[in-house]
């Protein structure tokens, strides 16, 4: 009866042929106007759950969109593959005044490859629609339907995602059978959801209304932290014809190894014989898994598949030996089946990789949660983590991509939650010397030698592939100073334990010490200057900082004959519990030696600490413009 009632209101909400009036820019109450590009006028979600190979998703989504700015929140992409069919897709723009302006269907959609390379995965697609409008205000209504035969992933709600969007109703509602056993995680909900029971279904539904949108804060902490949001994981499904159960995370991890990963690791007798040949004579594990790394960092390329789209099943690894490519899925399997010729045991680790630091959720299991694979090599001291889809990551190294996090590691006997190793503020190391003269007309030139660390060490990876000729301008870009030249400019990796990249590079840069009257103004830290961090009233959210750092430069300046110190700053010591800053002056004879230290800890303060962290900042900022001032005679 229930899911009767929700089709019919379904169907009913499908017709076209309310008042548009209602949708007018003007009915917007001026509390979700403010610091809003977008609001969300209506939002309906329906997900519903027939079966385990059966779920019917709809979704009404009405946006008023009052800038240029808000223009990506009125485009739509939706995703599909051959576990799920797009029913429908049908919608209206309407003028600032509710009117219809333009109807779209289906077919005025774009329809893309959702891979970079296709000729792998050519399967998985995506639709996209940007309305083209010219005037604002103006809002889009769209209504679609999709049918998806598999129900491992059932959509998250988010009340909303966007900071410069408000909400004036958002609700997500969830239909499965009496008996289907589910589990709904809740996160920064404060009321509970209604709940509807008949003989033949039961739904839960979720709903926001009036919220408005709010300023972004700098140095905020992950938006899942704070954002309303739901998920919901069904205990029984079925997955490309794959069925199983699961209600923790041992039980998810021990599923995808049974059923996505055993058997797809069986490698041709010839690589076989191939990868112990290669470890022969070898005497230790760390040193053998290090060969193969490099064995299969030569074979294959990456070819770019989000695990979310690309299904969760890794190529096999014959497969990939055959055709040398495959995404981070089927290296990562490819990787452990040659591991595994030379009798060293591996793991294979679901991650949520990206700049910040996300974790699995240890309290709730779900398939989504992670959109990368990566490899766990335990060995008799200490466990090595390999990133199999780069050529050029060092064997052992985990950069900010995937570092400092829980993740889930599957095995025969299940799921394992683990910790992959954290680059912490004194690993990620900036060390810069430099050896520079000043000429008689203000102008630096010398040679600068850099090497970077920890997660510095990929801070020049976009180089590496760059001609030398587009090296120097993106170099110019590193190094935003005003009339500065590069030449013999040479970058290196050393993959040694840790890793570190080496910069070595001749400069000058044209009446750097400026001139006024008879006086030079010359600034001691020339390549390294610390950003402020802009004040922000009525703090709301911690302070987070994701990822801490340490520089220390060293510039030594040879100034001209003859010059006069006419004014010098003084040493500088800052401490603070965000990080601690020093720098000192030595001058002997005509040459100034300046060193500095900048420390900043990776960390999460409270929201009253903010301003503290503002003048921090600030400080550093000052300091780092300190100048001496000469004559010369």
């Amino acid at each position: 009866m229930i899911r009767s009632l929700f089709l019919c209101l379904l169907t009913f909400a499908a017709i076209p042929c309310f008042s548009q009036l209602e949708y007018a820019a003007d009915k917007v109450p001026s509390s979700l106007r403010s610091r809003a590009n977008a609001v969300i006028r209506e939002m309906e979600t329906t997900v519903d759950m027939r079966a385990a190979d059966q779920v019917v998703i709809n979704v009404k989504k009405i946006v008023t969109v009052w800038n240029k700015n808000g223009d990506p929140r009125a485009d739509l992409t939706i995703y599909y593959d051959k576990s799920s069919s797009i029913q429908r897709i049908r919608g209206q723009v309407l003028d600032a005044f509710g009117n219809v302006n333009a109807k779209f269907t289906q077919s005025d959609f774009t329809d893309h490859s959702a891979v970079s390379d296709g000729s792998m995965f050519i399967d998985y697609r995506l639709k996209h629609f940007s309305p083209i409008v010219t005037t604002y205000p103006y809002t889009v209504i769209y209504e679609y339907e999709i049918k998806n035969k598999q129900n491992l992933i059932i959509p998250d709600w988010y009340a909303n995602p966007y900071s410069d969007q408000s909400v004036e109703k958002n609700k997500y509602t969830f239909i499965c059978k009496p008996n289907e056993e589910i589990r709904i995680r809740e996160y920064n909900y404060k009321d509970k959801p209604e709940v509807l029971k008949t003989e033949k279904a039961t739904s839960y539904t979720w709903q926001i209304s009036n919220k408005p949108a709010f300023k972004a804060e700098p140095f905020a902490p992950d938006p899942d932290l704070y954002q309303t949001y739901v998920k919901v994981a069904a205990r029984n499904f079925s997955y490309y014809g794959y069925k199983g159960s699961y209600q923790n995370w041992e039980e998810l991890g021990k599923w995808v190894y049974n059923d996505l990963i055993k058997g797809r690791q069986n490698l041709p007798e010839q690589t076989t014989t191939e990868i112990k040949e290669l470890v022969k004579g070898i005497d230790n594990d760390r040193a053998k898994a290090k060969k193969i790394y490099e064995y299969m960092q030569k074979k294959t390329r990456y070819i770019s598949v989000q695990i979310g789209i690309g299904g969760f099943q890794p190529t096999p690894a014959a497969e990939v030996q055959q055709l040398s490519y495959g995404d981070c899925k089927a290296l990562v399997n490819y990787t452990q089946s040659l591991l595994k010729a030379a009798d060293i045991p591996s793991l294979y680790c679901v991650v949520n990789a990206g700049r910040n630091k996300k974790s699995m959720d240890p309290d709730f299991a779900s398939m989504e949660q992670g959109n990368h694979i990566i490899l766990a090599v335990p060995l008799k001291t200490d466990t090595v983590w390999l990133e199999c889809t780069s050529s050029d990551s060092p064997f052992g190294f985990l950069g900010d991509f995937t570092d400092d996090r829980t993740v889930l590691a599957c095995t025969p006997e299940g799921g394992k939650l683990l910790k992959t190793p954290a680059l912490n503020s004194d690993m990620n190391l900036l060390v810069r010397k430099a050896q520079l003269n000043v000429d008689a007309e203000g102008t630096v030139s010398g040679k600068l030698n850099t090497t970077f660390s920890g997660a510095q060490y990929d801070n020049y990876q976009n180089m590496f592939a760059q001609p030398y000729t587009e090296q120097l301008k993106l170099l110019k870009d590193k190094y935003d100073i005003d009339n500065i030249n590069f030449k013999d400019f040479k970058l290196v990796q050393d993959k040694g334990t840790p890793p570190h990249t080496l910069e070595s590079v001749k400069l000058d840069i044209q009446k750097y010490a400026a001139k006024s009257n008879d006086l030079f103004y010359l600034e001691l830290n020339a390549f390294n200057k610390t950003r402020t961090v802009p004040e922000v009233k009525n703090r709301t959210l911690p302070v987070y900082i994701n990822r801490g750092f340490t520089d220390e430069d060293e510039l030594s300046y040879e100034l001209p004959e003859g010059f006069r110190m006419e004014a010098k700053p003084e040493n500088k010591r800052i401490s603070s519990p965000f990080g601690s800053y020093s720098s000192e002056l030595k001058i002997e004879g005509k040459t100034l030696t300046y060193k500095r230290k900048f420390q900043l800890k990776d960390g999460n303060y409270p929201a009253a600490q903010y301003q503290e962290f503002s003048n921090f900042m600030s400080t550093v900022n000052q300091a780092d413009h300190d100048k001496v001032v000469y004559k010369l005679n």
